[in-house]
């Protein structure tokens, strides 16, 4: 049987459910505070102002920063799903049987290397039809002959092995003869990319081989004033460093770890510049900074070679990045990769990906003839903006674009490149023979 309430209970009742409502609000309220307080981005610790002028290096080398929030692969920035690439297979004396040597797949020039491996595994973009193709790859690996008494890759042989395989892909196929290479994409990843020369002068006065000049080239070097060694259509790309040892250096020393030393410099400093051909290497830059800086506490400098050096970039806060024979180094893509702030000494430089790249976000530039104050500039950087540079230096989406995989991933270095390509289907015959809609 049911009980009938009578008298006070429907005041009893509405001041239930006015309860139980205070109650649901509040619980909601608390979890969804608790939500965005455990989710907000941990922003980067600041250094303190400090009076005294002896205590700034330590607070550089020692200062504490917090693992910024990850960011989200790249979007991609040109819809290039149509874009359709076919690479000629050309006998193995062009580039497989320099493999042989294993330096040739890992120094610095083997952006020729990593590329061809990349678009190989690229299905969405490669044809193997070449009447379907925008754009033609010829893989040549022009920088793997080793030199028997130094070591370093010499390119003497380089214009004929690149002759030779444009005569061998014009007798075989037609494509070359009907553009005349407009559509064709070749590697240059040397000093002064085409002109195949290390040392400026030499490579002017060579220039870019005629057979060359209507052609597209990925090539390291890159100014941002006129210059023979870039006069051609071309797309800059990053010098190769292998990201596998970017992985395992990271792994043993991640990039919020402790960076005890201010800044770092390992590598070729003449201590008088001229060399036995009467050129000045780094145009007298590495020097400058060594007799200035090598007794200087703040300044790791090293003058020879140190196989485990990746792990002392890991230390460091700045990473002296001068020119050497040429303006780029790959040192500028280690110290990104590794997260120590480049500081670039190399006039009128021009730097790879920059739409995908902010470098003035992650970056310092110094002028060469600024090199003498390079102490103090950084001390000012360390004590105003460092914290701001390393969070946009650290986010993961910069290492992953100046670095090639051999199978691509969205946003790496050969991302980069197909977008850049991508902006250049105005060279497509194929497109240019198609009507209008």
């Amino acid at each position: 049987m049911r009980i009938l309430h009578k008298g006070r209970q429907p005041e009893k009742s509405l001041f239930f459910r006015y309860y139980q409502w205070i109650l649901w609000f509040s619980f909601t309220l608390y979890f969804l505070t608790s939500f965005f307080i455990t989710n907000k981005p941990i922003t980067l610790s600041k250094p303190r102002a400090s009076g005294s002028k002896l205590s700034l290096p330590s607070r550089v080398l020692f200062e504490s920063v917090n693992k910024t929030s990850q960011q989200p692969y790249l979007k991609n920035p040109a819809m290039f799903k149509d874009l359709k690439i076919f690479i000629y297979e050309l006998p193995s004396e062009y580039n497989e049987n320099w493999l042989s040597n294993k330096r040739c797949s890992n120094h610095l020039f083997a952006s020729e290397v990593a590329i061809h491996r990349a678009l190989l595994n690229a299905d969405d973009f490669r044809t193997f039809d070449p009447n379907e193709a925008d754009l033609f790859f010829v893989p040549v690996y022009v920088s793997c002959n080793f030199s028997t008494v130094n070591g370093s890759p010499t390119i003497v042989h380089a214009r004929s092995l690149l002759f030779s395989a444009i005569q061998f892909i014009t007798k075989n196929y037609p494509f070359w003869n009907r553009s005349q290479g407009f559509d064709h994409i070749f590697v240059a990843s040397h000093d002064y990319g085409a002109c195949f020369h290390a040392m400026e002068d030499r490579a002017i006065d060579n220039g870019i081989p005629e057979f060359l000049m209507n052609s597209i080239l990925l090539q390291t070097f890159g100014v941002n004033y006129k210059h023979p060694c870039q006069d051609v259509e071309n797309v800059l790309i990053p010098p190769y460093i292998s990201p596998e040892s970017i992985r395992k250096t990271l792994e043993k020393a991640p990039l919020t770890g402790n960076r005890d030393i201010m800044v770092f410099f390992r590598g070729k400093m003449e201590v008088h510049p001229k060399n036995v051909s009467g050129k000045f290497y780094s145009k007298r830059v590495r020097t400058e900074i060594w007799r200035r800086y090598k007794g200087d506490r703040r300044f790791f400098l090293q003058r020879h070679r140190f196989t485990g050096y990746q792990s002392e970039i890991t230390r460091s806060v700045f990473c002296l990045c001068p020119l050497g024979w040429a303006p780029w180094s790959p040192r500028l893509v280690e110290s990104v990769a590794l997260g120590c702030v480049p500081v670039i000494i190399a006039d009128g430089i021009r730097l790879p990906f920059s739409s995908a790249v902010k470098w003035s976000e992650i970056s310092l530039t110094v002028a060469e003839r600024e090199v003498g104050k390079l102490g103090q500039i950084l001390e000012h950087v360390a004590a105003t903006n460092l914290s701001t540079i390393q969070k946009n230096l650290w986010d993961p989406a910069v290492r992953r674009a100046l670095l090639f995989n051999d199978h691509m991933q969205r946003g790496d270095a050969t991302w980069q490149i197909l977008t850049s390509l991508y902006k250049k289907l105005n060279r497509s015959y194929r497109r240019s023979r198609v009507p209008s809609q």
